[in-house]
């Protein structure tokens, strides 16, 4: 009789069924998804954007002559636009500054994270919380200086605040493109927290 019964058990120790419930199993112990090359490749494209940003609004200078009104020797005056004559571009270069150094930074964290087959959560937390503060000081800047860059285009009657990009077009021309490429490394940041909060996510499933 004792050849011939099966017992579910060896040794004292149950056997594991193997069926639907262990492949459930087994699937909840597969290593998380390594999103870090596409990490990778956004902060890459935030320095890219980044740098673009700064050489363009540093480079927004022009002078011009303006009509006063008054008799000669006054009559034309020659004034210069510069982006350190306005507080918000200042600003707005410091940001894309210290973007361009984060993003160089969190490189290197990213590149050594992608071979790993199951990357550090602690580096997650930390990269998604870094994210959420640089878009924020961003997308201030940003949106400081191009507040300005409206009030240059189209001035303000009801505070009798005049446009000025007429008379100096090449100066708006600049700034208007530095603004546009630091949306985009605002939106490349924004990109990032969404990719690195989906990678917590999938971590408690």
């Amino acid at each position: 009789m004792a050849t011939t019964e099966q017992s579910s058990s060896t040794y004292g120790k149950t056997v594991p069924e193997t069926g639907n419930g262990g492949a459930a199993f087994a699937e909840r112990r597969t290593p998380p998804t390594n999103l870090f090359r596409v990490d990778f490749f956004l902060r890459l494209l935030l320095l890219a954007s980044s740098v673009s940003a700064i050489a363009v609004l540093v480079t927004s200078k022009q002078s011009s002559d303006i009509r006063t009104g008054l008799p000669p020797p006054f009559a034309v005056v020659s004034r210069a636009a510069k982006f350190q004559h306005v507080p918000a571009f200042i600003y707005l270069l410091a940001a894309l500054c210290v973007s361009s150094l984060y993003s160089i930074v969190t490189m290197f964290a990213s590149f050594f994270s992608i071979s790993s087959p199951s990357p550090s959560t602690r580096i997650l937390f930390l990269l998604t919380v870094c994210d959420v503060l640089m878009a924020g000081v961003m997308a201030s800047a940003m949106g400081s200086a191009g507040s300005i860059g409206y009030l240059g285009l189209w001035g303000n009657s009801h505070a009798n605040w005049a446009k000025i990009c007429n008379n100096y077009g090449k100066f708006c021309r600049y700034a208007g493109s530095s603004v546009v490429l630091s949306s985009v490394a605002a939106g490349v940041l924004v990109q990032l927290v969404i990719l690195s909060s989906y990678s917590l996510y999938r971590r408690t499933l």
